[in-house]
């Protein structure tokens, strides 16, 4: 078997939903790492408008996709934003979980993720940007839940989770109104 080239690859993200553009960046990390990690982040919230997925719910869809493919941990909020010491602190939870810093980021080119990792002393971390070339976003599938619009939810989701589909739909709809939170 060929070595890949990076020995630990990570993922952040909140997965409110889950959908095909997340696939694909974990797939692609799978192709090019030895391990991939995934952080769900504020794993500690939510039955939120922004958040209604509880941490448990979004294990669950990773891992109807991708079974044991992937190590999946929470990463709770620490209220700095995306910013250098919010890189520090994946990096030091990183360590705690996999037992190293990731050699690779996997993302969505997203300006907020640039300078994360910016303090770190004596790590380097490569990052890896998948173009966005699936027009969808965790927001608009939420309200494709809320709407019922089933057809529209499923062309962005893999088979794998169709039958989550009413169970989804129950706890987007019960959080719309929520609009306090404390994810930033």
């Amino acid at each position: 078997m060929k070595k890949k080239a990076f020995q630990l690859g990570l993922l952040v993200g909140r997965f409110q939903t889950f959908h095909t553009g997340h696939e694909m960046m974990i797939q692609t990390a799978l192709e090019v790492c030895e391990r991939v990690g995934v952080f769900i982040g504020s794993s500690q919230e939510s039955g939120t408008a922004k958040n209604p997925f509880s941490y448990d719910t979004r294990v669950k869809m990773l891992r109807a996709v991708f079974g044991r493919q992937i190590e999946i941990y929470p990463l709770p909020d620490i209220g700095v934003g995306n910013n250098g010491k919010w890189g520090d602190y994946v990096l030091r939870s990183a360590k705690l979980c996999f037992g190293s810093v990731p050699g690779l980021l996997v993302s969505g080119k997203e300006e907020r993720r640039i300078d994360w990792f910016d303090s770190a002393q004596g790590v380097a971390v490569a990052e890896l940007y998948i173009p966005k070339t699936i027009d969808i976003s965790a927001t608009k599938m939420r309200q494709f839940l809320i709407d019922g619009d089933r057809e529209s939810w499923q062309r962005y989701t893999g088979e794998k989770l169709w039958g989550s589909y009413e169970e989804l739909r129950r706890a987007v709809l019960a959080s719309k109104d929520n609009t306090q939170t404390a994810s930033l």
